[in-house]
């Protein structure tokens, strides 16, 4: 009886070490699972300015394969675009050479029409563009990894915040997504901020991306639900067939 107690005391440390292992796994897990839900993006400007009205909770769309912000000024063509519906995911081949770089994060998928069609999203390796294109489109570019801050989870890009919006028509107010890749203002050889070359100056703002959660529907509450449906069923066949066996 003694030798029992002792072995249960002793036993304790691992015990409890191996709760409080499983506690933290379970609370990893929770945070992480943000990641695979499909969300909205929208812009924050980092502090207050002239532009903040028109572009603070302007969300970013898909028109013609670039992310472009949709703000209250903007003139799309009707019908042009689609907003951001997106989400992490990883990108084949490249997650072991992202991580044996140092690099954390994975690929970023959007849907691109009503039928749920996904593309990736990369930084065009030429003009730092932020686009979106299938594998064998996004496969010769710049394809993460993206991940996102811990505190805010506002969206990084190789571990940081390079966003940059960039007014490419001033007569529509049209400003597209750009990715400072090399921290140098956009302003290198062939650049969109390489006046030298482009001969002309173009409007840049610094911004920042969050991820919104999208507008829940009686359709995805629907589906939602129906997916709940189908796991209780699934889990009480097993339950049926293991009693079965036994």
């Amino acid at each position: 009886m003694v030798f029992g107690l002792l072995t249960a005391i002793a036993a304790c440390p691992a015990i409890i070490g191996t709760t409080e292992a499983v506690q933290q796994g379970q609370k990893a897990n929770a945070r992480e699972q943000h990641r695979g839900q499909k969300t909205n993006m929208m812009v924050k400007l980092p502090g207050a300015n002239q532009y903040s009205s028109k572009f603070d909770g302007a969300l970013i769309v898909l028109n013609d394969n670039k992310l472009y912000i949709e703000h209250t000024d903007s003139c799309f063509p009707p019908d042009s675009t689609y907003p951001f519906s997106g989400y992490y995911l990883p990108y084949p081949r490249n997650q072991s050479r992202w991580k044996a770089a140092g690099w954390k994060g994975e690929g970023l998928v959007t849907a691109i029409n009503e039928q749920q069609m996904l593309n990736w999203v990369y930084v065009d390796a030429e003009t730092h563009e932020v686009k979106y294109g299938t594998r064998v489109q996004a496969q010769h570019h710049h394809t993460g990894p993206w991940d996102c801050t811990k505190l805010n989870r506002r969206v990084i890009f190789e571990g940081w915040e390079g966003f940059v919006a960039v007014q490419e028509d001033a007569e529509k107010d049209l400003w597209a997504l750009y990715f400072d890749k090399d921290d140098d203002g956009l302003t290198g050889q062939g650049k969109i901020g390489d006046v030298s070359t482009t001969g002309k100056r173009k409007r840049m703002l610094v911004v920042q991306l969050v991820r919104v959660e999208m507008e829940k529907t009686s359709y995805d509450a629907m589906e939602e639900r129906q997916a709940r449906l189908r796991t209780i069923a699934a889990k009480q066949k097993e339950l049926e067939e293991n009693q079965l066996i036994e």
